[in-house]
């Protein structure tokens, strides 16, 4: 079947049966869509937008780049991306900056990652994800679905813009709705993180300073005291800011405008304020509430939720695309066993459960400390007593899930921290205790609106 246009849209009227039903086309839906009809399953992709469309989240990871090679996209990526070689921090309680390169990490053949502007790159992976084969409805969003529909196939219905209603009968449900959570807000089961909360306010800059040569398209992170900013060079000059902050910090916005707020902000921050003394925005600056959050689980009999639509952790660390992406591979195998081997399709189900935990399992770790005084102060002065730099720069690469033996020396730097903390007592309990009124939970809907 010839894969459909943005100006002619497939019609399913024939044939509503398909094998694999896809909510939504970002790159956690265009991954295991490409994967699945490469394996010869008729696949069925609804997203609500239309491509191109704005998006957050333009810091790819050095691990990301095989997976392109593999999907067939690398050489148009690289067209559009900017180089990261590697990240930098600013601290307002460190007289210095403090520069991590990829090429450092354990593995030395993965040194670069790319930035990237969203609307770009998920195209790409949307229409190669046509070219393979998938059936893609643009501006069409699920209104419906029985998963129970019959004991073979679940039911659903889908608006198309043009189209109107839309029936599909698939063996086979895989949520990559994003943040609309469509699965998990059905059964009711996305909860806030209780060990993280934040929230972020973001646009783009024109004219913002950057850094020379090799490093132009590092990405940066500011600390400030309610949070941090990141500051993410893009092709053609322009500059992505956003600051995450905690929830008490939202509620101060009051009647300000997510522009000006976002600007007052950046005031906190010097050594950003700085970079940006001479930009401008290019776009409307937007919020999103809500952060960090996970979903009670991932999968069951005829059904998979895969990147933001099964959790979301805070992104200092580059790590959504990633994690989005490798969930649709570790997807694309649990599918299509199940569909081709039913009888093998739960413990299929249980190995993508694994790899769907273990990503945000691993980042949260130091997620959760990033802002305290005494990891601040170890990521300011990394060293690498047992490889334990090499191995938390493979972290930050996304190196987490092939055979770099990383996990000894990850553990080393734990032990590291927590002896840091038993040294220094009351800053420890300090930080435990300012953590706690940050993360508290706070009515700041008006504040992210």
């Amino acid at each position: 079947m010839k894969p459909e246009t943005a100006a002619q849209p497939a019609s399913p009227s024939t044939q509503p049966a398909c094998d694999v039903l896809v909510i939504g086309g970002g790159p956690a839906g265009s991954t295991v869509s490409t994967l699945l009809a490469r394996r010869g399953h008729d696949v069925v992709l609804v997203e609500k937008d239309q491509h191109p469309r704005f998006h957050i989240g333009e810091s790819l990871l050095p691990a990301n780049l095989p997976l392109f090679d593999e999907l067939g996209v690398g050489e148009q990526v690289r067209a559009i991306g900017m180089m990261k070689w590697g990240a930098e921090f600013e601290s307002p309680w460190h007289a210095h900056q403090q520069a991590f390169t990829f090429a450092e990490a354990w593995n030395k053949e993965q040194p670069h990652a790319y930035q990237v502007r969203r609307s770009e790159f998920d195209e790409i992976l949307l229409r190669n994800a046509e070219r393979a084969g998938v059936r893609v409805f643009e501006r069409c969003k699920l209104e419906q679905l029985d998963l129970e529909a019959t004991p073979e196939r679940a039911a659903a219905t889908a608006r198309h813009a043009t189209l109107g209603a839309l029936d599909f009968q698939p063996r086979f449900v895989i949520d990559a709705s994003g943040r609309d959570t469509f699965l998990s807000n059905r059964f009711q089961i996305k909860h806030k993180n209780p060990r993280h909360s934040s929230l972020a306010v973001y646009g783009h800059f024109a004219g913002a300073q950057r850094n020379s040569g090799q490093t132009a398209g590092n990405i940066t992170i500011f600390w400030f005291d309610h949070g941090w900013f990141w500051f993410i060079p893009l092709p053609d000059g322009i500059t992505s800011v956003g600051m995450v902050a905690w929830p008490y910090f939202m509620k101060t916005r009051g009647s300000r405008s997510l522009e000006q707020f976002l600007h007052d902000g950046i005031a906190m921050a010097p050594k950003l304020a700085e970079r940006l003394a001479g930009a401008r925005l290019v776009n409307t600056v937007e919020a999103t509430g809500n952060f960090s959050y996970t979903s009670e689980r991932n999968h069951g009999r005829n059904y998979a939720m895969i990147g933001d639509a099964y959790a979301f952790i805070d992104p200092v660390f580059s790590s959504g695309v990633w994690l989005a992406m490798q969930g649709g591979v570790a997807a694309a195998e649990a599918v299509d066993t199940c569909l081709r081997q039913p009888s093998h399709g739960a413990a299929a189900l249980r190995r993508f459960d694994k790899v769907m935990r273990h990503g945000p399992r691993e980042f949260s770790w130091l997620i959760y400390r990033m802002t305290n005084p005494v990891m601040r102060d170890l990521l300011m002065a990394p060293r690498n007593p047992l490889r334990v730099k090499e191995a938390l720069l493979s972290l930050l690469a996304g190196d987490i899930y092939g055979r770099t033996p990383i996990w000894g020396s990850l553990a080393v730097f734990k032990l590291i921290y927590y002896a840091s903390s038993v040294a220094r007592p009351r800053t420890a309990l300090r930080a435990w205790r300012q953590r706690r009124f940050n993360i508290r939970s706070v009515d700041s809907t008006a504040g992210a609106a």
